[in-house]
């Protein structure tokens, strides 16, 4: 994809590829046109790393929008996304912080955003309930911190409540279902065809499947909220310097609270299935 392009010579293909782990060829091509737009448009003859910062972060997170988080509106995004980060900081099913900010892109008011290390074709259970708990750590901390929750934490709460019916259903997670695929009509991607289907289990196991769902939402959110509570000078650390630079990337939070669970011990360098994809927790 870069073939064709002068590449100025800070431009690190490792790094971009390490830091593209999940994206699709045409996420790839979009990222590089992306870089060379913005390097053509700020005079440069040649595209730097800095102009694929950019691009990789328009891509993944969004466009910047106008409008500026001011007051108690920033300090509380700063506080949710501070909450996503930690998460992801402190637990190795969670994918590795590469960047949180709370410039509000696109539709969201605060991004953290997360790459794998490496691609993934599966997943444990242990390393879903880390993920769970990553996408619930932004209303945990707004919880901790204002005792109330906002209506910024939608997003998170649909893919939450997504991937853990997926447990329940699809990949036998429950003990109390065991190990039963629950096919649901709605999931049908063909209108109307479920109207054609009928269930292959009862209203009494329907409710069951809600009650594991539930459960598993329940105990993650309570987990996140005693990891926060523990460590809770790391996220008024990251909250305060979110409200103070309104971004902070991976080496930015190594300085403010020490390496995550993904550095320590694994003597890797820090380097900047479509259920396993890239993730973004957006406020």
């Amino acid at each position: 994809h870069v073939r064709e392009v002068p590449l100025d010579e800070d431009v690190d293909i490792k790094r971009l590829a390490e830091g593209s782990v999940g994206l699709t060829g045409a996420d790839i091509r979009n990222l590089v046109n992306e870089a060379a737009l913005w390097a053509t448009r700020n005079g440069k003859s040649k595209v730097s790393m800095e102009d694929f910062e950019y691009a990789r972060d328009k891509v993944l997170m969004g466009a910047k929008r106008e409008e500026v988080l001011v007051g108690e509106e920033k300090e509380k995004t700063a506080y949710h996304e501070a909450g996503h980060a930690l998460l992801a900081w402190l637990t190795k099913g969670a994918d590795r912080v590469h960047k949180v900010t709370v410039i509000p892109r696109g539709r969201a008011l605060g991004v953290t955003q997360t790459l794998p290390e490496e691609d993934r074709m599966n997943i444990s259970e242990s390393e879903l309930l880390d993920r769970l708990a990553f996408l619930l750590g932004g209303r945990a901390a707004e919880k901790l911190v204002y005792h109330e929750f906002s209506a910024g934490a939608e997003n998170d709460l649909e893919v939450a409540t997504g991937l853990a019916r997926r447990m329940v259903t699809k990949w036998g997670m429950s003990d109390k279902l065991g190990p039963v695929s629950y096919k649901l009509a709605d999931e049908d991607p063909f209108l109307g065809r479920e109207m054609h289907q009928q269930r292959q289990f009862s209203e009494h196991t329907l409710q069951i499947i809600d009650d594991e769902v539930a459960r598993i939402l329940h105990d993650a959110y309570d987990r996140s909220i005693n990891i926060l509570n523990e460590h809770r000078d790391k996220l008024d650390t990251l909250a305060d310097a979110l409200v103070e630079t309104e971004e902070v990337s991976e080496q930015d939070i190594v300085e403010l609270i020490g390496p995550s669970v993904h550095h320590e011990g694994n003597g890797k360098p820090l380097a900047n299935s479509d259920e396993l994809a890239p993730q973004d927790s957006a406020h």
